[in-house]
């Protein structure tokens, strides 16, 4: 779902070995569902392999646990792909794409995908189709997120996307939305602590999920350990688009801070969590990896530097004055902004510094990561590419009380 994150370029193998986590929930629900209950843990998806191009879907049926693995995240403002393939314990990128496309602008007003908007995303996917096709791709899911949602339209865009790519687009509910973000995060939940408040600030919607302690149980990635979670019906293109993105003066800022905040009155407390506890943030999103970029003086944006990068207080509360004495323009020009985010990158702000509101921590680490690279550990788990002797369970899930689901 991501708003903005920073993927690794395309081309080039990377190593993602503290890169994914393990799935967080028990039983399988049908994609598109709905919500269901905001007291219950996510739920997990199936691992089904979607559709890809022609030639390549009798293959991708018979997946080998050592084939090329593929995930598409379509969002609100991003279309994202991450190609990889097993190692001994998690996964090497051999391919990424990343382009803002912005599917849901204009989407509060309208409840509609806008033609624009459709042929951008449709666009992307197109070359998505093609890396997957050139990589030999032999397993893959790809799922939309808010924007498809919502939309009274989104059933026919992705009917629209099967048609003109071969690719066939998984419409997951927020529940799902959450669970894939805390396994592509969970290896970065410090183990000195109790856990961490992860935040996964969207074009669309924002999904907030405690975790526990990570845990293991085979050879891969750590497992997330899911305790509670929320899905805000805000991201930082709708709330920019009510507020404006352009212009944003100290009092718009605090607004969009305290809208964000009403939605979450009462969460900490019915979740239990107790002000500070052994807890720390983890955020995941354009809006956090810009904050640090810019923080790190960054002249161009590193994901290396970038992703499992911590941040105290005083810093995040230093960059986001800096931001709000910014122009437009100067905004812009730098570096780890660009031209693309400037209008959208005080709106994430005002949903990270509601986050931070809610629950505060002295301590909030930075992921270059969430999505993709969830569904990438969900498909090789599920073939057993990491088993070590045992089953692949699937998704793990540790309740408040400490019982297991039934």
């Amino acid at each position: 779902m991501r708003d903005e994150t920073h993927g690794p370029g395309g081309g080039s193998e990377q190593s993602c070995r503290s890169g994914t986590a393990a799935e967080a929930t028990v039983s399988p629900l049908r994609a598109g569902t709905g919500d269901g209950p905001k007291d219950q843990p996510p739920a997990a998806q199936p691992c089904a392999t979607s559709a890809l191009p022609q030639d390549r879907r009798a293959e991708s049926r018979s997946a080998s646990p050592h084939g090329i693995y593929a995930a598409i995240d379509l969002g609100t403002n991003n279309c994202r792909l991450l190609i990889a393939r097993p190692t001994a314990r998690s996964f090497r990128v051999v391919d990424a794409f990343s382009r803002i496309v912005r599917l849901g602008e204009g989407l509060g007003a309208s409840g509609r995908l806008c033609d624009g908007a459709m042929e951008r995303a449709l666009g992307a996917l197109e070359i998505c189709a093609t890396k997957m096709e050139l990589r030999g791709v032999t397993r893959a899911r790809m799922v939309a997120t808010e924007a498809c949602r919502s939309a009274v339209n989104g059933e026919d865009f992705c009917s629209q996307v099967e048609s003109r790519t071969g690719l066939t687009l998984e419409v997951v509910d927020r529940r799902t939305e959450a669970g894939l973000a805390a396994t592509g995060c969970a290896p970065l939940v410090d183990p000195s602590c109790e856990g961490a408040v992860l935040f996964d600030i969207g074009g669309g919607s924002t999904e907030v999920v405690w975790l526990g302690r990570r845990s293991a149980g085979d050879d891969g990635p750590p497992r997330a350990r899911i305790r509670s979670w929320v899905s805000l019906p805000v991201g930082v293109v709708s709330l920019s688009e009510r507020h404006g993105g352009v212009k944003v003066s100290p009092d718009v800022f605090h607004t969009m801070v305290d809208e964000v905040c009403a939605m979450l009155d009462g969460v900490r407390q019915s979740w239990g969590v107790r002000a500070p506890a052994r807890l720390h943030l983890l955020g995941t999103s354009g809006t956090v990896t810009t904050v640090a970029g810019i923080h790190l003086g960054l002249d161009r944006y590193d994901r290396a530097r970038v992703d499992g990068a911590w941040l105290g207080a005083s810093h995040i509360e230093q960059v986001v004055d800096r931001l709000m004495t910014m122009s437009f323009e100067e905004r812009v020009a730098n570096p780890c902004i660009g031209a693309q985010r400037a209008d959208l990158v005080l709106a994430g702000c005002a949903i990270m510094e509601a986050v931070r509101r809610v629950f505060p921590a002295d301590r909030l680490r930075v992921a270059d990561r969430g999505l993709r690279e969830g569904m990438l550990v969900q498909m090789m788990r599920a073939d057993g590419v990491w088993r070590n002797g045992r089953s692949a369970d699937g998704f793990h899930v540790t309740l408040p009380n400490g019982s297991r689901p039934a």
